[in-house]
């Protein structure tokens, strides 16, 4: 079992800066991948970022050049640093991990980009 709880959001203006940790417990060194999803009103879930244990990196097309995923296995943790915030970043952002094939989700963390 892996626990994640994700810390960090909050409201920001357009072009401003924000960074979301997310911390594991459980059986954090079972985890594999670990990532960051978000969700806008009326939208789906979608990948904003992964990283894979070996800290090989995936980003949505959207965010490139403005967000950076990191992670420390040692202590279980993930982070997004999002930088040149637009409105349209504006979602509920979920940590998200795969520990023994299954997927384990934090509660979501609310970013909120005011133009």
């Amino acid at each position: 079992q892996v626990q994640l709880v994700e810390s960090g959001g909050g409201l920001v203006q357009a072009g401003g800066s924000l960074t979301l940790s997310c911390a594991a417990s459980g059986s954090i060194f079972s985890v594999s991948t670990m990532g960051w999803y978000r969700q806008a009103p009326g939208s789906q879930r979608d990948t904003v970022a992964t990283i894979t244990r070996g800290g090989r990196t995936n980003y949505v097309d959207s965010v490139k050049g403005r967000f950076t995923i990191s992670r420390d296995n040692a202590k279980g943790t993930v982070s997004l640093q999002m930088n040149s915030l637009k409105p349209e970043d504006t979602a509920v952002y979920y940590c998200y991990a795969v520990a023994y094939g299954r997927d384990y989700w934090g509660q979501g963390t609310q970013v909120t980009v005011s133009s």
